[in-house]
């Protein structure tokens, strides 16, 4: 009876109380739209990108607790910002198994779309006329930034600041009381973000007479450096760390694609989705650089790599995959080619973390000093060493070190027949004439290609037991180490005479050769040791840790001024290369830096480099900024760093005060940030920003 009661009384109440629930649930969701609509229109917690987060520095939450009373009215959420559609996916191939990489193992897509899904989408800023200076708190982000896309910032020229938004020094600093104005413009220019002024000369290549040697792709510097700034790529983003950026780049930083019409079939590159892959091959090893590499080693395993053979010249590089694959090996190698129809090969090279320089076999010789390469090497690339006497193939025997090995790897040494056997026979009465030894040719199995190695005499008595003088000695006034505009010799340099002198002996193998002075060095073995420990202590105590660089992001590093070579010594054991340059007007120490197995070139500052812009992640300049004040404008300097630095990349400079005051201000100029400041150390290190001037220059620059 007491349950059928109870039954009958829910029976009853069932009807009101599904009605109540349905009351509470309309009324809760009421409430909650209300809050949402409301919520929508607070500010949300500031946070802001700054070109630390772009250059990987350590991110960071900017909590409501933090944010001031002024920040706070000044960041309601921006009303330009629009969510990034993602880039449509590139008319291209398709990878269904996995991209073959050089060393012979598949590159999956999956490890393409894991680094696509951290590739979200800086919010652009239509009003981009922010100055990022040292005073503005960072405030970042809390995610990983690889692969950001950046904004194209322009803004007006920076006008007469008020005191309080000065830039704050250290104490004991101040700006000059008469500081100049620099006005900045963009390079009206046909090259556009890829311009090199010194390369791409119009008025100059118009001028020429002839182009039989190459002379259109050598240098031809304007009268006047350009003080324009190139502008960016459109959608530029932050470069992919090494050692995933060897086989795959952004394609927007190097928007180009004839040679994936061109090379693709050869493996040399390739488009997936938003990268530039690049698989390892090339003409001669379609199936891999590094089993290329390991292949010369077979066929002569006294070429030793990374032991005997450290640092090596790559000429005809293509997109350097070689050099790439060489670093597994513990090789250095300089990676060479024009800037011709193979469409921005060295800029490929330089984006992936390679280094190379553009340069030509022409009429000028090589910057490079005499018998400093260990290995030479030419794979197709379509250069003809046996004409004219040798005059070309008589320069790399001037770079090559006396037992060095030329490596050539090109169809006359396997085809038979027709024109490749008429410069087979040329080659080699040419070589033999030149008192090289033709000492092993290899068959590669897996490519079907073979490869000649030809040994360079370290002798004299070769020369002198010619028959024929024939390519002749050069004169004893021809210094085989002048190499800057210096038009080239059809001769032959001696090897040296004496034990002691340079060249005269094989360096020690790698890496003993790096910290001890050369055999020959003599009276100045001490300076060099005074060098090294100078560096290694500056390295270790300031520049690792105390000037803000995350070296983990640090790939391609260029030394202004190299000296001996400790800067770079000193970062050997970081996943980095330096490019050591020596000034034209300063002491030929090249030779020495080439001797403890690091590489350089020659060049005078007071020109435009030989490299693509947004180059190097870190440019440094020891004392070089105040000799050149002496032959230069200094502005035509600061506008060429601003050209090969990479947005985020920082400049290193130790100078004397009057110096790094100018450089401060002309860096203020250009809205970049000063990241550390020593005046007892006579250091600044200042980090190049994302501005570009609103302005373009009125006519050509290049044509000017």
């Amino acid at each position: 009876m007491a349950l059928g009661r109870y039954s009958r009384i829910d029976g009853q109440n069932s009807s009101n109380y599904c009605l109540i629930l349905c009351i509470v649930g309309f009324v809760s969701t009421c409430l909650l739209a209300a809050w949402m609509t409301l919520s929508s229109s607070i500010s949300p917690v500031r946070t802001e990108i700054t070109v630390e987060e772009f250059m990987g520095g350590m991110p960071k939450i900017v909590k409501e607790s933090q944010i001031t009373e002024s920040d706070a009215n000044h960041n309601t959420e921006p009303k330009d910002q629009k969510v990034v559609e993602p880039e449509k996916e590139l008319n291209s191939q398709k990878v269904n198994q996995g991209l073959v990489s050089g060393d012979g193992k598949e590159t999956k897509v999956e490890e393409i779309d894991a680094m696509k899904m951290q590739d979200e989408v800086i919010n652009q800023r239509e009003n981009s006329g922010q100055e990022i200076n040292e005073n503005s708190t960072d405030k970042l982000l809390k995610s990983d930034t690889a692969g950001k896309e950046l904004p194209n910032e322009t803004s007006p020229q920076p006008q007469a600041m008020a005191e309080s938004e000065k830039e704050k020094l250290p104490e004991g600093i101040s700006v000059r009381k008469h500081q100049k104005d620099y006005i900045w413009k963009v390079c009206n220019v046909t090259a556009g973000p890829d311009y090199i002024p010194c390369l791409d000369n119009t008025k100059a290549l118009k001028m020429l007479h002839t182009t039989g040697h190459y002379e259109h792709r050598e240098r031809h510097c304007p009268d006047e450096g350009p003080t324009c700034l190139v502008p960016l790529p459109k959608g530029y983003r932050t470069p992919v760390k090494w050692p995933k950026s060897r086989d795959m780049i952004w394609f927007v930083n190097v928007p180009h694609t004839k040679l994936v019409d061109y090379k693709g079939k050869q493996n040399w590159i390739k488009v997936y989705d938003r990268y530039l892959t690049f698989p390892g091959g090339g003409t001669q090893f379609k199936y891999g650089a590094l089993h290329y590499v390991d292949y010369i080693q077979q066929t002569l395993p006294d070429i030793a790599w990374g032991k005997r053979s450290r640092v090596v010249l790559d000429v005809g590089c293509g997109v350097a995959s070689f050099g790439g694959y060489l670093f597994d090996r513990d090789v250095l190698t300089m990676s060479l080619a024009p800037k011709d129809e193979h469409e921005a090969q060295v800029q490929f090279a330089l984006e992936r973390g390679i280094p190379a320089i553009s340069a030509v076999m022409g009429t000028k010789r090589l910057p490079f000093p005499s018998m400093v390469f260990d290995i030479i090497h030419c794979a197709r690339c379509r250069v003809p060493w046996h004409i004219e006497g040798g005059k070309l193939l008589l320069e790399l025997n001037r770079v090559l070190r006396p037992g060095g090995y030329f490596v050539w790897s090109a169809t006359p040494v396997y085809r038979k027949g027709g024109e490749d056997t008429s410069i087979w026979k040329e080659m080699s009465k040419l070589t033999k004439s030149m008192c090289w030894e033709l000492v092993k040719v290899g068959k590669d199995g897996v490519n079907r290609k073979s490869a000649a190695i030809f040994r360079k005499t370290n002798s004299n008595n070769c020369y002198e037991e010619r028959q024929q003088n024939d390519p002749p000695l050069c004169e004893d006034s021809d210094n085989p180490n002048e190499a800057w505009y210096t038009p080239l010799q059809q001769c032959i340099h001696k090897v040296a005479k004496d034990s002691s002198e340079r060249g005269s002996q094989w360096p020690a193998t790698w890496p003993s050769r790096l910290e001890n002075p050369p055999y020959w060095l003599k009276d100045s073995a001490k300076d060099f040791i005074d060098d090294h420990n100078r560096w290694k202590h500056v390295i270790a105590n300031s520049y690792l840790n105390g000037i803000g660089i995350d070296w983990s992001l640090v790939r391609n590093v260029m030394d202004m001024k190299a000296s001996y070579g400790g800067f770079a010594a000193s970062l050997k054991d970081l996943k980095l290369w330096v490019m050591n340059v020596v000034p034209v007007n300063s002491s030929d120490t090249l030779p020495i830096i080439y001797e403890r197995g690091l590489f350089g070139i020659y060049h005078d500052w007071c020109e435009s480099f030989s490299t693509y812009p947004r180059s190097y992640d870190i440019l440094h300049a020891d004392h070089l900024f105040s000799d050149l004040t002496k032959r230069c404008n200094i502005v035509l300097v600061m506008a060429e760093v601003d050209r090969i630095l990479r947005p985020g990349g920082r400049l290193i400079v130790r100078d004397d005060a009057e110096t790094r005051s100018e450089v401060r201000s002309i860096a203020k100029s250009l809205h970049w940030k000063i990241t550390h400041y020593n005046d007892n150390d006579g250091l600044v290190c200042i980090m190049k920003t994302l501005w570009r001037p609103s302005e373009v220059e009125s006519t050509d620059g290049a044509a000017a």
